[in-house]
């Protein structure tokens, strides 16, 4: 079990508030800026194909740029710091979009500003999960105001481009990122008690079964939202399903992944066990999946949709306790890009690309694979519960 503590211990009431309002400035800034970026890009000279470059390129650099910062992290036992210069330089990036024009220059800011935003996530991942312990607190209240605060963004989004212009986003993206990165300086820093031999070991995370179980677990389950998120919002369109219902449907999904960080996620792992709670994520995938390919009735959706909370939320921290668990001190951030990078973003890359043939040349029935992809879970789920 890592071996972490705060630097100071502090009682919840002073240590959560600060967590909640890091959380709540990354995931506001990645809601003000995710719907309308492309377009942004678009009307600064790059045409649709050229965006498709520039965003692929931002995804593969993500995947090189969390693993480095979480195992620099790691090494240096500085990841608060690690994560203060990853903010503000992310800050600074996104101010570089607003004099910028033509597919080169927006071709390199987008490298330098994904490279940065990368580790924000895993490193206040490892951050929060090591103070939740020491305060005792639940990391899912943390992560579901970042949840609230990223649709809270979306929806603000929206009034800024209508009443200011598309460079709004970028202003605004900046503006939270700076505040991110003056509340990272307020979260303790993790200490090592004694140092760990581990900290200079990749293998040895590498080696470990359960940790291996987990990032599986998650690649299978949340990989299978690949689908839904490319083609679920075209395939309710083609059904016939109005752009407002399909919003509220949208919607549906958030507010139960919202509702499950918050209330009902914690509960759940006490009385299942994490293990548990993954097999009943994967379960409840079967079941989503499963409906998705067999119908579009508005009716039906919004029976499923809220799913999301387990098929998402409750996964998330059933893994988020199984890390904090079994991983050795001074792997934290390690841990966290492996888990959220190498498995999760890679597994969703690959198969958000083998959803567009799969889409193409069998419609809506391409979401059983998404539902088997979740049952090949459940061996898993087992296996960590011995």
């Amino acid at each position: 079990m890592a071996l972490t503590r705060a630097r100071a211990p502090m009682r919840q009431e002073t240590l959560l508030p600060r967590f909640v309002l890091l959380y709540a400035g990354m995931y506001a800034a990645y809601g003000v800026a995710s719907p309308f970026l492309p377009a942004f890009v678009n009307a600064r000279g790059v045409p649709p194909e050229e965006i498709g470059v520039v965003l692929a390129a931002g995804t593969a650099i993500r995947l090189l740029a969390a693993p480095l910062a979480g195992r620099i992290a790691d090494r240096l036992q500085a990841l608060r710091a690690v994560l203060v210069v990853c903010i503000a330089c992310a800050a600074a990036a996104t101010l570089a979009y607003v004099p910028a024009h033509g597919f080169l220059p927006f071709l390199v800011l987008t490298l330098l500003h994904a490279a940065f935003l990368a580790p924000m996530t895993i490193l206040a991942d490892a951050l929060a999960l090591g103070s939740s312990k020491a305060a005792k607190f639940e990391y899912g209240w943390v992560r579901g105001a970042g949840s609230a605060a990223f649709i809270a963004g979306i929806g603000v989004s929206g009034q800024l481009v209508g009443g200011f212009g598309l460079e709004a986003i970028v202003w605004s993206q900046a503006l939270l990122l700076a505040a991110a990165a003056i509340a990272a300086t307020r979260v303790p820093e993790l200490v090592h008690e004694p140092r760990s031999a581990a900290a200079g070991s990749l293998l040895v995370l590498l080696r470990l079964p359960r940790f291996r179980y987990v990032v599986l677990v998650a690649a299978l389950i949340l990989g299978s939202h690949a689908m839904h998120d490319a083609f679920a919002v075209i395939r309710w369109t083609a059904a016939g399903v109005s752009p407002s219902t399909a919003s509220l449907l949208w919607a549906l999904a958030v507010l139960a992944e919202v509702a499950v960080f918050f209330a009902l996620g914690p509960a759940l792992i006490r009385r299942l066990t994490p293990a548990g709670a993954i097999a009943l994520a994967a379960l409840a995938g079967m079941l989503r999946w499963a409906v998705m390919a067999q119908t579009s009735e508005v009716l039906a959706l919004a029976l499923v949709q809220p799913l999301h909370g387990v098929t998402f939320a409750l996964l998330h921290l059933a893994c988020m306790r199984l890390i904090a668990e079994v991983v050795p001190a001074g792997l934290e951030a390690t841990a966290q890009a492996v888990y959220g990078t190498l498995g999760i973003g890679a597994a969703t890359a690959l198969l958000t690309f083998l959803s567009g043939f799969l889409y193409a040349g069998a419609g809506a029935q391409g979401f059983w694979i998404m539902g088997a992809l979740c049952a090949a879970a459940l061996p898993m789920a087992l296996k960590l519960r011995q």
